[in-house]
């Protein structure tokens, strides 16, 4: 059965909530599992290997090389990279865990991203357009289609 965008950010976010996440990094984070998902990308199945992570907090420090994310998931410092890019500049990113948590982050900016899925991208640098518009539109209209398994093991 179809969820609807809503359904998936309420989902997440009660998911993180029960998890101890932070009220602000865990809305962030929810809105970001129903982009993803709406966009035909694992934003529950990545949020659901997040939330077996122990490490979630991770002080961002830039060096000569960009910014070091230590394997931590960035299903909980996305919107603290996007900020440190937002301020600072492109960055060259290392150490990436769940890097499509950072797409819908460099749109809200309107920077460009590299291949998230790498372990070692970029973000920063000029955007032209939101790929992802007629996605979300669609997916307004009509839904999302979700792993039931998936669904439930979220549910706690």
């Amino acid at each position: 059965m179809p969820k609807t965008l809503a359904d998936i950010e309420a989902h997440a976010l009660a998911a993180l909530s029960r998890a101890g996440v932070a009220r602000d990094v865990a809305q962030e984070a929810a809105a970001s599992c129903a982009f993803l998902e709406a966009c035909n990308y694992p934003g529950l199945k990545t949020l659901a290997e997040a939330l077996g992570d122990a490490r979630r907090v991770l002080t961002l420090s830039r060096d000569a090389m960009g910014l070091d994310l230590d394997n931590v998931s960035c299903v909980f410092i996305a919107p603290a990279v996007a900020a440190a890019v937002a301020r600072d500049g492109r960055a060259f990113l290392r150490n990436v865990r769940h890097g499509l948590y950072l797409v819908p982050q460099s749109l809200k900016i309107n920077v460009a991203i590299g291949c998230p899925i790498d372990p070692a991208f970029a973000l920063g640098g000029e955007r032209s357009k939101n790929p992802y518009t007629e996605k979300l539109q669609l997916a307004q209209q009509m839904g999302v289609a979700v792993d039931q398994s998936l669904w439930q093991s979220l549910a706690g």
